[in-house]
């Protein structure tokens, strides 16, 4: 019986997992306010080392319009600029020799149908992420022994139940990040 605990713990663990995931993928997901998370994939030469923008910067959104880096460095001013125009992200960044000011241009109805399809895809890869939990933890339950085939079926009947709950998480985040998504 503290096996089928241990299988079951580790399948929310795992499924929860999956959820936190799914949360940084959202997170990317532009839907026309400004976000600092918008230039986590930017990175720069910071003294011989590729560095995250984030790292070698204030990043902030002083407006639901407008993203604000301040370097640490202002000598990496024009190298950050470069970096934002580079990883096409659609951003016009203007140096004002302080800091860079980026306007977030506001999303095109089609770009927001884009958009819904990407958060669609990420919810159904986090699905399938669960489903595969799922799979994994019912082969750990029918290889264990001595217990008889009532107490498996519980326990995949708990695993499914679990399942469900994790499924339906996802079905509420997602609803939630379209309707994020749509709002003008």
């Amino acid at each position: 019986m503290e096996d089928i605990e241990f299988i079951l713990d580790s399948t929310r663990e795992s499924m929860d997992k999956s959820i936190v995931h799914l949360e940084v993928a959202f997170s990317k997901i532009r839907a026309g306010k400004a976000s600092p998370q918008m230039l986590d994939n930017v990175s720069i030469d910071y003294y011989g080392a590729m560095t995250p923008l984030n790292q070698a910067s204030n990043i902030n959104t002083p407006d639901a319009k407008t993203i604000s880096v301040q370097p640490w460095d202002k000598s990496m001013l024009e190298l950050m600029e470069k970096a934002i125009i580079d990883a096409n992200l659609g951003f016009t960044p203007m140096n004002n020799g302080e800091m860079i000011i980026i306007n977030v241009p506001p999303v095109t109805e089609e770009r927001r149908r884009d958009l819904v399809k990407q958060a669609k895809a990420e919810a159904e890869n986090a699905k399938v992420s669960i489903r595969n939990v799922r799979k994994d933890a019912n082969d750990e339950l029918k290889k264990l022994d001595g217990l008889s085939e009532d107490v498996i079926k519980d326990a995949e009947n708990s695993v499914q139940d679990v399942t469900n709950e994790f499924s339906s998480k996802i079905d509420v985040f997602f609803t939630k990040k379209q309707s994020e998504i749509m709002t003008v």
